[in-house]
């Protein structure tokens, strides 16, 4: 961007990024990212492994149309092993660009067809690491030249900063969820223990219909399938001891 100079960028977006609490915030800061560097779209997404079969199953965010992960996975393009162990296995940023022959030569031919179709034949995958130890891609695609160290080194920063973001979006995530009120925590801290409806009922003084439609609550307010389900992910989420 001509209208700054990198450090300066490189600050403003930090500053932006900061202020990102919620998942749609975090989605628009990703888009804001993408466009400060020249690119067209963003992704963040889990990195591939070689047992991966799906794009779509590894997306966290992207600004992609869901045309293009759906050609990708109709290719079968996921099966190349320069995914995995390329593109998901390194440890630093790597940038490429389809008009250079050595970044050229290392794709598939499905995959350069797809993206010179979609526009997006530069891109650069900076790896991350979550703070529950997943391994993650930010990856920048579009039509521009390919990155200098220079623009490589401060994009690795700010992604550091979307890093900090994200982690706080998920544990916000884990918060959203309607608080339980105490008889609830109560319902579920007894059955963690073991206890039946019966025998939860007997301790609270209550009739084993009502120490179930506690329960019934408790899953629904937590998104939850059934008991057990429950139980782990209000001990996960430290509502029960």
């Amino acid at each position: 961007m001509s209208y700054m100079t990198t450090s300066e960028r490189q600050l403003s977006l930090a500053t932006e990024i900061s202020t990102v609490n919620t998942k749609a915030e975090f989605a628009q800061i990703l888009v804001r990212v993408a466009r400060a560097y020249g690119f067209r779209h963003v992704t963040l997404m889990l990195a591939p492994a070689p047992e991966s079969v799906l794009l779509k199953a590894l997306l966290i965010e992207t600004s992609l149309p869901s045309t293009y992960y759906s050609q990708f996975d109709r290719a079968r393009i996921m099966r190349f092993p320069m995914l995995s162990t390329g593109m998901g296995d390194s440890a630093l940023p790597r940038s490429w660009s389809l008009s250079d022959n050595s970044s050229a030569d290392i794709f598939p031919h499905e995959l350069s067809k797809l993206l010179h179709d979609f526009g997006i034949p530069t891109g650069v995958a900076v790896p991350a690491y979550t703070r529950d130890g997943e391994r993650i891609l930010f990856w920048l695609a579009g039509d521009r030249p390919v990155l200098g160290q220079t623009e490589l080194n401060e994009l690795t920063m700010v992604t550091l900063h979307l890093l900090d973001a994200y982690n706080r979006t998920k544990q916000s995530k884990v918060t959203e969820h309607t608080p339980l009120s105490a008889r609830e925590r109560e319902v579920v801290r007894w059955t963690a223990q073991g206890k039946t409806s019966i025998e939860i009922g007997q301790i609270l003084s209550l009739s084993d219909h009502t120490v179930n439609a506690y329960m019934t609550s408790a899953i629904k307010k937590l998104d939850c399938v059934n008991r057990t389900q429950l139980v782990a992910k209000a001990i996960r989420m430290k509502l029960i001891n």
